[in-house]
């Protein structure tokens, strides 16, 4: 595969999907930050290390990173999407400990090598993982580690499943898809990401399916509102050009499939989350 190999995805992300996500930048972070706070656990970072954040996106985690490391250490954000780092530029403008690189992970060519690489939810999109975790391998130290959050099982994941649903109900069934190609559920399987990793040449590695809520921050409108601009309810919504009225009626039910969720209190949503730690040697 050649470097150009992960040319969709960098396409989409640069496209009109990497500026809905910088709308909902604040949102978005709020609702994924017990994955974040996952991954950050199961790096072991240190004051002084040197970390790659792979699809960075606006900056999430580079800025949890750099909190960790002190004004001494260092973190390189990568990622295909220039909006997504647009933001993520401004956010950690005051931390000149923080850099962005604008470029696809499998391409980078970094000297001296890194301490640690992180990433929530940005590795489960190239398309030939075994190359682009062989070349990202090449950008760190002997000893580093990795730790990195992938979505689990796809009935376990309503954030996708309720938005689609309601979507295929309302409006229309979307073609299908291969859920091994480069996608959110790409590394759902445990022993996928295990044969991936060993092959790109890590040790020791580790995959924790766990459950746990994601923890968005407002109202069951407010997410519903979410789904409909990100997600599979937003590509059905583009794919059948979907009326007004459309919409709003696919807005409506996403928000009633939603309120079980948030009988005894706060808005949570189930999750499962592959938790992938691994060494090089």
């Amino acid at each position: 595969m050649s470097d150009q190999g992960n040319s969709d995805q960098i396409d989409f992300w640069s496209s009109a999907a990497g500026h809905k996500w910088v709308a909902r930048q604040a949102e978005l972070d709020t609702l994924m930050q017990p994955v974040l706070d996952g991954v950050l656990t199961r790096a072991d970072l240190r004051a002084g290390l040197r970390v790659l954040d792979i699809g960075c996106g606006a900056g999430a985690g580079c800025l949890a990173a750099a909190q960790a490391l002190g004004d001494r250490g260092a973190v390189l954000g990568v990622d295909v999407s220039e909006p997504l780092l647009d933001l993520a530029r401004q956010r950690a403008a005051a931390l000149p400990q923080i850099t962005f690189h604008h470029g696809d992970a499998t391409a980078l060519r970094l000297d001296p090598p890194y301490d640690r690489l992180i990433s929530r939810f940005g590795v489960m999109f190239f398309s030939d993982p075994v190359l682009s975790f062989t070349r990202m391998a090449a950008q760190l130290r002997s000893g580093a580690r990795i730790s990195f959050a992938a979505w689990g099982q796809i009935p376990e994941n309503p954030f996708f499943t309720l938005p689609a649903r309601a979507a295929r109900a309302t409006i229309g069934a979307m073609p299908k898809t291969d859920p091994d190609a480069p996608g959110p559920f790409a590394f759902r399987d445990p022993q996928r990401v295990d044969a991936t990793l060993t092959q790109a040449g890590f040790a020791d590695i580790k995959c924790e399916v766990m459950k746990l809520d994601l923890t968005p921050a407002g109202s069951v409108e407010d997410l519903a509102q979410q789904m409909c601009d990100i997600g599979p309810a937003n590509g059905a919504i583009t794919h059948f050009k979907a009326s007004p009225a459309q919409v709003a009626e696919l807005r409506q039910t996403i928000a009633d499939a939603l309120r079980p969720y948030a009988q005894n209190g706060p808005l949570r949503l189930p999750a499962e989350i592959n938790f992938v730690t691994a060494i090089k040697p």
